[in-house]
């Protein structure tokens, strides 16, 4: 049934249980007991191949047709079915767990009177539960009160939106005092609101209660996922529970992950079933043909079955015989094969050193082992931002105060330093209330301040003074702030470090530490931030009288308001902030201003009165604010870095020159994203445009997108019309429209990508989003990420990855292909959920240019070759039948043809498949364009299968010619005929051992002991075999079994037969060898010539290389750095989040190394030959 509206009743269990609704039980696993085994087969047997096998199993049953034993079939069947079910059972019980670990957790529940600690999966709607501080709230619940108050509480929403910032919930104010069990025992209000749904940023509800209605609003609920803060209690009323929830709503299903190499396969197994069948009705024809014209004849000493009554029967009987015999074209083992080698290279991902995080003690895990090979075909990578690209540490990294710079390090020849860890930090002991791990580098700013430096001094004050941090003192002298934004965070620490000291406030107060002095400041007024406005100023009246107003905002902002007298250093400073900003630091410009006492009071009366009118306030506030913030004084400005994760610039470069195009999907408002954009090096000066979709309706939205598309696709016409010897010269290829196209970037808002998503738009979005070089989402719902993940998959047919840390990130890493977690700061919901799991981001760079590309250039060598081997084995049965009178007779030993796939080929192949390389791992790194193959699909396709059974149908031709032809002449050395059929099926099989071993070692690029190993084990052990079976003692044991007695020693002590088997084998390599010798000579891949650059290197001895680091320089101005929220500045004046004591957690910056980049000079100098190819061209011309 579903729900109109959902209505629930505070502590009346009975009523709320007629609406059935969703307990608060979760489950995420697929299956259970009962299902496992039905679900399980089903899911199997959905693979052509299975399917194809018991089919085969269910013929081999039936005696008249049956001419291979049963055996042969069920036993790699049930070994393939146990493996595989065994795999997913194991990968299931780690998601119980799971859900157990979470359903189990305990929570308070007000139940008959008193609190009770009940199970999260035994919390009903309606219930009344008491969270405390730091505790995981259990379902989505309407707050009644807390401990705080007029009933607020400090949440942090990481596992919902990936920010870390504290947020501010507020009850209403008529169940604010219902801090004792008596009054939450006797409240009886009915919610009535939405149904359960996904958007984490709305809820509409009504309270009835008391017979009044009171209006319900975001503000007002907690949601599951979310953590209690700095609250020592609250009392909340569950509205939804369990899958109902809005954080389960977000989670996407979990869906049946399978590679594009497993659906082709089970096409080219129906197209290989269909040819068997072809093969079949040729034979069966043939057998009815050859029984009517030839088989009458010998009636009389092999005379018919009493069940066969005619020529065309027997042809019918012939044609299932022959299904049989020739169904190992697709043997079982194939998929034993396949599931073995992506288990070895899963353990290979699991094993890597290189991938492993020392500081955090994690090893990369490939947590799914069916997906490998598609590592090697990604187009798309789907990113989160926070935590995932930044560590959401932000670092007070420089400033610029009148004029003057802080933060580099120089040296004795006034050359700057780079900042690494041995770099010493300047000392801040004569500050006893300093933060310890506050780490600056420059001392001459300490020198500033001690020295008692005026604009030092007021930059710092400013900082200490403007901003919405709360403070607690733990114990004397240890201070904890709880920001808002960890940008807020890091600038009041840089002032409690530089001695400027935010001890505490009050709603009328803020008290200082300056220098080691208590001054306390009388609050006058905050103007408050919002996103139009982009700043923030506080008023102020000092110890000593005087009326200050300090600000901060965007430079645009705070430099259009200056007054005239700071016109120089607005220019000095302007320098500095690009200086800044090229480096990609957030930054904020710094000012203030003296008040009049009389021209304040005036002010302020009018602000009294507009904080009170009911219509227009936020634009009347606006303009008075707008009033006071003019003719301010520059003092300087800030930069602060968002620690990007070790490598993130370098690994978004390499994947881009890879043609892999990387998406960011965040939380993070708008500018923070564009922010992180740059210091990425995804969006970069150089850009042509960066297109911003920001429209609130579906028309605005639409226009924005078809204007952006008409501008990239306009200006590709007028460039080639304009320079028409260009689009000559590139006509045949896409490289100059890819010249055109390659900078421009996309972002999106989320409430644009609502509509962007609609049927009628999405079109329009993924062509825009796909013509431009990095699409950035901001704003976005986890069911966002997914939706725009399933618009790719869905439209372009490419192979898609997502990658993120936080229970945000789920659905988005359920929805890709392939889903990445990074086991970050933010819990372990994205880990549990994704099918490869690591530390950082870095590590994505080798996950995919090394392990993928190995693990899909393995795959598809193994499929090429197996596909061979068993065309080249099985077809000798089909040119054999026009010889035996389409009897249904096999050419080889039964034993040969149950161990041929299983022994005797099946290790060359396996070690073919786990251990080769076409060039190593370093080259792999460095030339990421060898990952593109993989793209394009091109080493296993449709085509390449053609060629590969072509390949196998020939050599199956000439294993069977060959020795017949040179039978029919050649003579034994006492003069008599070589005229038996088990000879010639002895000297076939050998020739086919021999001719597969050799074509093994041909195609093997990567030569390990295990390879040598294998190959010559292999022969070893079919001689072995051979003369062990054909021997007389095995045939006095079982002499049933054993028919072929003797016929190795005759066959093989004969010299003619081993010149035969050579002739065979030479016939069959020489042209294969041929072809791919001039192949690489004529028309060489970038895969050949790197491998033989790899080799001449080898040869050449180690050689040092090292890439020369550059600063990332840009003249683009970082936007205001906040993530900030609007409606702090109104809760702090009002004195609503003051308390007595308070309890925390606060996170601290650390420091690790700065990650400078040298992708501009890689990309100017691509630039570079591209231009001289260019001119040499048109010079040709």
């Amino acid at each position: 049934m579903h729900e109109k509206e959902r209505h629930v009743k505070a502590n009346a269990q009975d009523y709320n249980d007629k609406f059935s609704y969703a307990d608060n039980h979760i489950k995420t696993s697929k299956y259970n007991v009962l299902t496992f085994l039905p679900m399980n087969l089903f899911e199997q047997f959905q693979r052509v191949a299975n399917a194809y096998f018991l089919v085969l199993l269910i013929l081999q049953l039936i005696p008249e047709i049956s001419s291979l034993s049963w055996f042969t079939t069920i036993v790699p069947l049930v070994l393939v079915l146990v493996i595989t079910a065994v795999k997913d059972a194991t990968d299931d019980y780690f998601r119980h767990k799971s859900d157990q670990q979470v359903n189990n957790r305990q929570s308070q529940v007000l139940i008959r009177g008193s609190m009770q600690s009940e199970k999260w999966m035994n919390i009903r709607v309606g219930d009344i539960i008491k969270i405390e501080n730091n505790q995981f709230v259990a379902a989505d619940i309407l707050l009644l009160c807390s401990s705080e108050p007029y009933g607020l509480c400090y949440i942090e929403t990481a596992e919902l939106d990936g920010e870390t910032n504290l947020k501010v919930r507020q009850s209403l104010t008529v169940t604010s005092d219902m801090g004792d069990i008596a009054k939450l025992m006797d409240f009886d209000g009915e919610v009535i609101c939405e149904p359960p749904n996904n958007k984490l940023d709305r809820f509409t509800g009504t309270l009835y209660w008391r017979d009044n209605k009171y209006p319900l609003d975001n503000e007002k609920m907690l949601l599951r996922g979310c953590v209690l803060r700095n609250t020592e209690w609250c009392f909340g009323m569950v509205i939804f529970a369990g899958l109902q929830t809005k954080l389960m709503q977000n989670c996407g299903g979990t869906q049946f992950k399978r590679t594009s190499i497993d659906k082709l396969m089970n096409t080219l197994v129906l197209w290989i079933f269909a040819f068997l069948i072809c093969m079949g009705v040729i034979l069966a024809i043939g057998n009815t043909i050859w029984e009517s014209w030839i088989g009458r004849n010998f009636q009389v000493f092999l005379p018919w079955n009493t069940f066969q009554s005619s020529a065309v029967f027997s042809g019918f009987l012939t044609f299932w015989s022959y299904i049989i015999i020739l169904n190992t074209v697709v043997p079982i083992s194939l998929y034993v094969s396949v599931e073995v080698l992506r288990l070895g290279h899963s353990y290979f991902i699991n094993w890597d050193r290189r991938m492993y995080c020392s500081q955090t003690d994690t090893a990369a895990e490939a947590r799914t082992t069916t997906l490998n090979e598609e590592l090697g075909q990604v187009e798309f990578i789907f990113s989160d931002k926070t935590g995932t690209l930044t560590q959401n540490i932000m670092v007070f990294s420089k400033c610029s105060i009148n004029g003057q710079t802080y933060g580099d390090v120089y040296d004795e020849f006034k050359q700057r330093v780079e900042i690494t860890e041995k770099t010493a930090c300047v000392d801040f002991s004569f500050n006893a209330l300093c933060d310890r791990r506050f780490k600056f580098y420059d001392g001459s700013l300490v020198e500033a301040i001690k020295l008692e430096d005026p604009a030092a001094q007021e930059f710092f004050r400013l900082l200490a003074l403007c901003h919405t941090v709360m403070s607690e003192e733990k114990s004397e002298g240890n201070l904890v702030y709880q920001a808002q934004s960890p940008d807020e965070g890091a600038l009041v620490t840089a002032a409690r470090n530089f001695g400027f000291v935010f001890r505490s406030r009050t709603p009328e107060t803020i008290t200082l530490c300056e220098m080691g002095r208590a001054v306390t400041y009388q609050l006058l007024a905050i103007l408050d931030f919002n996103n139009v406005r982009k700043r923030m100023s506080v008023i102020v009246r000092n110890p000593q009288g005087q009326i200050k107003l300090y600000s901060k905002g965007a430079d645009s902002i705070i430099f259009e308001r200056l007054d005239p007298s700071s016109e120089d250093l607005m220019h000095t400073t302007s320098e500095h902030l690009s200086e800044f900003a090229g480096e990609g630091l957030r930054t904020l410009a710094l000012a203030y201003k003296d008040l009049d006492e009389d021209y304040f009071d005036v002010w302020k009366k009018k602000l009294l009165f507009a904080s009170t009118v009911i219509e227009n306030r936020e634009s009347q506030l606006d303009v008075l604010y707008e009033e006071i913030e003019q003719g301010l004084k520059l003092l300087g400005a800030t930069a602060i870095e968002d620690k990007l994760q070790e490598g993130v610039p370098e690994t978004i470069t390499c994947l881009n020159l890879a043609d892999i195009k990387i998406w960011v999907l965040t939380g993070d408002k708008l500018e923070t994203a564009m922010n992180i954009g740059y210091s990425c090096n995804m969006l970069r000066d150089n850009m042509n445009e960066v297109f911003v979709i920001s429209g609130h309706t579906l028309l605005e939205v639409q226009q924005q997108l078809r204007s952006a598309k008409e501008h990239i696709l306009g200006l590709s016409r007028v460039g080639s019309a304009g320079d028409v010897e260009k689009a000559d010269m590139f006509s045949d290829d896409s490289v100059f429209e890819e010249s055109i196209i390659a900078e421009y970037a996309l972002v999106i808002n989320g409430h644009s990508l609502v509509h962007a998503l609609e049927p009628q738009l999405e079109h329009v979005f993924l062509d825009l989003a796909c013509l431009c070089k990095t699409v950035i989402c901001c704003r976005v719902t986890p069911m966002q990420k997914a939706q725009v993940v399933e618009l790719v998959k869905r439209h372009k047919r490419a192979i898609t990855l997502a990658i993120g840390d936080g229970a945000n990130d789920v659905s988005m890493i359920k929805t890709a292909h392939i889903g990445v977690g990074i086991s970050g700061q933010e819990g372990m919901q994205a880990v549990l959920a994704s099918d490869y799991s690591f530390a950082q981001f870095r590590y994505l760079r080798r996950l995919l240019l090394v392990h993928g590309r190995w693990s899909y250039f393995r795959m598809c060598n193994f499929l090429c070759y197996f596909f061979y081997k068993n065309f080249a084995f099985t077809l000798v049965h089909f040119w054999y039948g026009f010889f035996c009178g389409f009897s249904a007779q096999t050419v080889y030993d039964q034993w040969f043809i149950t161990l041929f796939n299983i022994v005797y080929t099946s290790l060359p192949v396996l070690a073919m498949g786990l251990f080769d390389q076409d060039v190593n791992d370093q080259n792999s790194l460095r030339y990421p364009s060898l990952y593109k193959p993989g793209q394009q699909n091109l080493l296993f396709n449709k085509r390449q299968f053609f060629l590969c059974t072509l390949q196998g149908i020939g050599t199956s031709f000439l294993l069977f010619f060959i020795p017949y032809g040179a039978f029919t002449v050649i003579v034994k050395e006492d003069g008599s005929h070589f005229s038996d059929q088990q000879s010639f099926a002895v000297t076939i099989a050998t020739s086919l051992v021999i001719v597969v071993s050799v074509q093994i070692g041909l195609d093997t690029h990567y030569w390990t002991a295990v390879n040598h190993l294998f190959i010559w084990g292999s022969l070893t052990v079919y001689f072995a075999t051979l003369f062990a079976m054909q021997s007389n003692g095995i045939f006095g044991i079982f002499p049933s079994n054993f028919p072929f007695i003797g016929t190795a020693r005759n066959c093989l002590s004969e010299k003619s037969v081993w010149l035969v088997i050579l002739l065979t084998a030479v016939v069959c390599v020489v042209p294969g060898l041929a072809v791919s010798f001039l192949r690489v000579d004529l028309f060489p891949t970038l895969t050949d010539k790197v491998r033989h650059l790899q080799q001449s290197r080898k040869r050449q001895g180690p050689q040092e290389q090292s890439l020369r680091r550059v600063r990332r320089t840009s003249s683009r101005r970082s936007a205001y750095a906040f993530s900030h929220q609007q409606g702090y500045g109104e809760l702090i004046t009002s004195g609503k989040n003051m308390r007595m004591s308070t309890v925390s957690s606060a996170r601290s910056p650390e420091r690790t190394p700065q990650s400078s980049t040298w992708i501009e000079n890689i990309l100017q100098k691509k630039n570079e030959v591209s231009d001289e190819i260019t001119a040499q061209t048109a010079a040709a011309h």
